[in-house]
C-alpha cells in the first residue's frame, strides 16, 4: 500500500531527530516507519495521521523545528506486535527504526537504523498468524516460457519449490496455498500471469530487484541456500530446475534483506512434483469445498471442518496438506492406513495420547522466534512445557502396533537436555518484557545471585539510614523517596523545615515538603542503582545465552516438531474414524471403484436428525461412465461429490464414510460443478465452464475420476446438448476415465448401449399429482422428465406462475414434436 510522506519536505529548519527520521523515510518510501523514541515507537506527519486513523489512536504533536508541531502517533514498545499486526493485515509494510546505541552514552542525537521490515509474509506475532494455516510467501520466477515456484513460510521455516510449465498451475497454487505475499521478477510481464487478479485478491505484490535473482548464485555451491537445494535436488543444474531455484533465491534474499538476519531456521527444502501426491486443481479444491466454502469462504461445511480434530497447530497445518495433496503412492497409503489401525485398536491409549498432544504448543513457530531472537522468556517456558510431555508420548507410542509407530520410536528425541536447561535457568512465571528482569532462577548464575543480594541488602541499608537520620535529627516523619527522575531523596514536610541540618542539600521543592540529598545517601544510591542496572543487563545476557543454546539445536527441534505433527494427524484421523463410524477402504490397482452405503462426510454431519440416505457406487474398466438424471434438489450433486470425497479421503490414507469401500488407485480427481463466472478475467459463466472441461479432457487419464455436473447449460439447448454428447463420447473413446455425469439433457440417456462404458442412473422420487418427494436414492434407469416446475413449486414460486409455466411447457413440447 502506498504511503504518503510528501506533505513535509526535508527542511534545514527541522530538528536533528526529524532530519534523521526523514533520512530513513527516503530510504523506505513504501513503508510506515516505526521510529523508536524511548519506550514508544512513534510515527510522524502523514504517517502519523494514517496510523491514528487505522488503529483508532490519539493523534498528538511534537516540536520539530518548524512553525507548527509535527503530527505524531505512537505505540508502546511492549505492545508493538499487536499494533503492527493490525497494520500489516490492512496491507501496510512496517520498517522498524530502532535505537542502536544507548541514549545514556550517546553523543548528540541517538543513532537509529532500520533493523527489520515487517510484511504480510514475515510477521511472527501470534495475533496475526492463523494457528492451523501456513503464512506463505509465493515467489514466481518466469523465464524461457516456464515458471519456477517457491513457497516459504517464514513463521515455520517450511520451504517448498516446484517447476511448472503453464499459467494454470501457477493459478492453482495461488488458490491452494493462499499466500499472503507474492514476489515476481520483471520477466513476468512477458507471461500470461494475471497480475491484476492477484491484486484483486488483496495479496501483497512485490516486484523484486534483479539482484535478488542472481544467476551467478547457481554457480556457487557454497551458498547456504543452494546447499539445501542440492540436498533436495542433486540434479538441479538441469535447466528445467533452474527457475524454481531462482524463485527460491529471490524469496530467500527478500526475506533475509527485510529481516536483516540469517534464515537459519530453514531446515530443508522440499521439491514438489506429482510422483507421490495427487495434483488437485483450483476447480476441484473449490467445488469439493475441501478447506473453504464456495459461498462464504469459511471452513464451516467443509471437509477440513469434519476431519480436523487435531490437538496441535502443527498437526492442523499438516492436515491441510494431507487433504489438498492426497497420495497416489500405493505403499504410502497403506502405511498410513496401518498407522490408523494401530491407533484404533488401542482406543484408550489413543485418548491418552491425544491428551498429551494437547499440551504441546506450536514448536515450529516457537523455534523460529527463538532462532530469529524474537522469543521472550514466556516462549521458552511454553517450549519447556511442550517438551515435558515428550517422554510420555514416546512411551505410549510403544503400545500402538504399526510400522509408523515402530519407525518413530527408533528415532524419537525427547529433548531432555533442553528441558533441563530451561528448567534450571528460567523462572516458571517470567515477566513479559525481558528488560524487566526477574527471569533467571536463583542459583543458575553466580553474578546474578550476588547482584540480587546487593539489591536486597541495599533496601535494608536504606531502611537503616532512614531510621538513623530520624533519630539524629528528631524529624519523625522523615522518609526516603525514590523516582526515576531524581533518584533517592529524603522527604521532609514543611513543618520541620527549620530543623534541617546543614549536611542536607536541598534538591526539590514540593507543595508541602522539601526533598534533600546527603553524601551518605548518594553513596548508597550509587551502590543500589548500579546493582539494579547491572542485574538487568546480566539477566538479559544470560537469557540470550540460554536462547542461543536452544537455537543451536534447531535441527533436533524441527525433527521433533515433524514427528509430533505426523502423530497428531494420523491419530486424529483414527479418532475421527471411530467417532464417525468410518471404515478402512481397500486400495486396488484393478480400476475398480466399489462403494457400499457411501455417505457424504460433510452433509451427514450437518444433518441433525441422522436421516442421510447412503448410496452405492460401482465403476470399473467396462462400466466407467454413469449418466445421472433427476430433478434439481434431488441429490445428484451431493452424491457425486460424496464419491469424489470418499476417493480423496482413501488416497489421504484416511478411513471413509461407507459400509464397505474398494477404491482404485487414482492419479487425478477432476470436478466441473455449478455455474460461476470470473469477472476479473472477463470470462462468462459458459467460458469458465468450457475452460474447466477443456482442462479435464486434456489432462485426465483412464486412472482419473471425473465429476461433471450440468455441462453445456450456459448456452442454447441444442449447442449445450451437442457439447455434452460429444464430451461423453470423447471420454468413452479417448480417455476411459471413471466418470459421473449429471445432466438434465435426457437425450444423453440414449448413449447407454451405444457408447462403451455408459450406464444410466437416476435419483429416485415419488410423484403424486403435481407434487414430488425426493428419496435421495441413486438407482438404475433414467428420469423421464426434469420436474423443474414441481421443484419451482417446492421453492415457493407462486401457483399462478407455475400453472402458467405448465401451459407454456405443453405448448413448447407440442411445437418440438412438429
Amino acid at each position: 500500500m502506498e504511503i504518503n510522506t510528501k506533505n513535509v519536505k526535508y527542511d534545514e529548519n527541522l530538528s536533528p531527530m526529524m532530519k534523521q527520521y526523514f533520512d530513513i523515510v527516503d530510504k523506505y518510501q513504501d513503508c510506515i516507519i516505526f521510529f523508536r523514541v524511548g519506550d514508544f515507537y512513534e510515527t510522524f506527519f502523514d504517517q502519523a495521521k494514517t496510523v491514528s486513523k487505522q488503529l483508532n489512536l490519539v493523534l498528538t504533536g511534537k516540536e520539530c523545528g518548524l512553525d507548527e508541531k509535527a503530527p505524531m502517533c505512537g505505540v508502546p514498545h511492549h505492545a508493538v506486535d499487536v499494533y503492527m499486526s493490525k497494520l500489516v493485515k490492512l496491507g501496510y509494510k512496517i520498517a522498524i527504526a530502532e535505537q542502536v546505541e544507548d541514549p545514556k552514552t550517546a553523543k548528540g542525537i541517538v543513532k537509529r537504523e532500520v533493523t527489520k521490515i515487517v510484511t504480510p509474509g514475515t510477521v511472527l506475532a501470534q495475533e496475526y498468524l492463523d494457528d492451523k494455516a501456513n503464512n506463505f510467501i509465493l515467489s514466481i520466477y518466469y523465464r524461457s516460457g516456464s515458471f519456477g515456484i517457491a513457497l516459504f513460510d517464514f513463521s515455520t521455516g517450511d520451504f517448498i519449490i516446484s517447476d511448472v510449465s503453464d499459467i494454470k498451475s501457477v493459478n492453482d497454487m495461488l488458490t491452494k496455498y493462499e499466500p499472503k505475499e507474492v514476489l515476481i521478477n520483471d520477466n513476468i510481464y512477458n507471461s500470461n500471469l494475471d497480475i491484476e487478479s492477484i491484486k484483486y485478491k488483496n495479496i501483497a505484490l512485490t516486484l523484486v530487484d534483479k539482484s535478488y535473482c542472481d544467476l551467478d548464485m547457481l554457480k556457487n555451491p557454497d551458498n547456504e541456500l543452494l546447499s539445501k537445494v542440492l540436498k533436495t535436488m542433486p540434479n538441479f543444474n538441469d535447466i528445467k530446475y533452474n527457475n524454481s531455484v531462482l524463485a527460491s533465491i529471490a524469496v530467500y534474499n527478500y526475506v533475509k534483506e527485510n529481516q536483516k538476519s540469517e534464515l537459519s531456521h530453514i531446515e530443508k527444502i522440499e521439491y514438489m512434483d506429482d510422483s507421490t501426491c495427487m495434483y488437485l486443481d483450483t476447480a476441484t479444491i473449490k467445488n469439493l469445498e475441501l478447506t473453504e466454502g464456495i459461498r462464504d469462504r469459511e471452513n464451516n461445511g467443509t471437509l477440513i471442518n469434519v476431519l480436523d480434530m487435531t490437538m496441535t497447530a502443527m498437526g492442523g497445518r499438516l492436515l491441510y496438506r494431507y487433504i489438498e495433496e492426497p497420495l497416489k503412492n500405493y505403499d504410502l497409503i497403506l502405511y498410513r492406513q496401518e498407522a490408523l489401525k494401530g491407533f484404533i485398536q488401542s482406543g484408550i491409549d489413543l485418548i491418552e495420547l491425544r491428551d498429551y498432544l494437547n499440551s504441546i504448543y506450536d514448536l515450529e513457530r516457537i523455534v523460529t522466534r527463538i532462532v530469529m531472537k524474537h522469543a521472550n522468556a514466556r516462549d521458552l517456558i511454553a517450549f519447556k512445557n511442550s517438551i515435558y510431555v515428550l517422554p510420555y508420548v514416546k512411551t505410549i507410542l510403544k503400545t500402538f502396533k504399526s510400522q509408523f509407530a515402530n519407525d518413530l520410536i527408533m528415532t524419537f528425541d525427547t529433548l531432555k537436555d533442553l528441558y533441563n536447561l530451561i528448567d534450571e535457568s528460567i523462572v516458571d512465571d517470567p515477566p513479559l518484557l525481558l528488560r524487566d528482569g526477574g527471569i533467571i532462577k536463583d542459583g543458575f548464575n553466580e553474578e546474578i545471585d550476588k547482584l540480587r543480594h546487593s539489591k536486597t541488602d541495599g533496601k535494608k541499608w536504606l531502611i537503616e539510614l532512614e531510621e538513623k537520620e530520624r533519630n539524629k535529627t528528631g524529624i519523625k516523619n522523615m522518609k526516603i523517596k525514590y523516582s526515576r527522575l531524581t533518584g533517592y531523596l529524603f522527604e521532609v514536610s514543611n513543618v520541620y523545615k527549620g530543623e534541617i541540618p546543614e549536611y542536607f542539600i536541598r534538591k526539590q521543592t514540593l507543595s508541602n515538603a522539601e526533598r534533600y540529598i546527603t553524601k551518605e545517601l548518594q553513596e548508597l544510591q550509587a551502590v543500589i542503582l548500579n546493582a539494579e542496572d547491572r542485574l538487568g543487563n546480566v539477566e538479559y545476557e544470560v537469557f540470550q545465552d540460554v536462547r542461543e543454546k536452544i537455537a543451536s539445536e534447531i535441527d533436533r527441534i524441527k525433527n521433533v516438531a515433524t514427528d509430533i505433527s505426523k502423530i497428531d494427524v494420523l491419530s486424529n484421523l483414527a479418532y475421527v474414524a471411530i467417532k464417525n463410524k468410518y471404515v478402512c477402504p481397500n486400495i486396488n490397482t484393478d480400476g475398480i471403484i466399489k462403494i457400499v452405503d457411501g455417505r457424504h462426510p460433510v452433509i451427514e454431519k450437518l444433518n441433525a436428525n441422522n436421516t442421510f440416505i447412503a448410496n452405492d457406487t460401482y465403476l470399473d474398466s467396462n462400466n466407467y461412465i454413469d449418466i445421472i438424471t433427476g430433478p434439481n434438489m434431488a441429490g445428484k450433486s451431493t452424491y457425486m461429490r460424496q464419491v469424489a470425497l470418499i476417493c480423496l479421503m482413501a488416497h489421504m490414507g484416511s478411513f471413509v464414510p461407507a459400509k464397505e469401500a474398494n477404491i482404485s488407485l487414482l492419479d487425478r480427481i477432476f470436478t466441473r460443478v455449478g455455474a460461476s463466472d470470473d469477472l476479473t478475467k472477463g470470462q462468462s459463466t459458459f467460458m469458465v465452464e468450457m475452460s474447466e472441461v477443456a482442462n479435464i479432457v486434456e489432462k485426465a487419464t483412464e486412472n482419473s475420476l471425473i465429476i461433471l455436473d450440468e455441462i453445456g447449460r450456459g448456452t442454447s439447448t441444442y449447442d449445450g446438448l451437442s457439447i455434452a454428447w460429444a464430451v461423453v463420447e470423447y471420454i468413452s473413446k479417448k480417455i476411459k476415465a471413471k466418470t459421473l455425469f449429471a445432466t438434465h439433457y435426457h437425450e444423453l440417456t440414449e448413449l447407454e448401449g451405444k457408447v462403451d462404458g455408459v450406464n444410466n442412473f437416476n435419483v429416485e422420487i415419488i410423484e403424486k399429482d403435481d407434487d414430488i418427494k425426493f428419496l435421495r436414492k441413486i438407482v438404475r434407469g433414467f428420469a423421464k422428465k426434469s420436474y423443474g416446475i414441481a421443484v419451482a413449486k417446492l421453492a415457493g414460486i407462486p401457483k399462478e406462475i407455475t400453472d402458467s409455466a405448465k401451459v407454456h411447457l405443453e405448448r413448447l413440447m407440442e411445437a418440438d414434436k412438429k
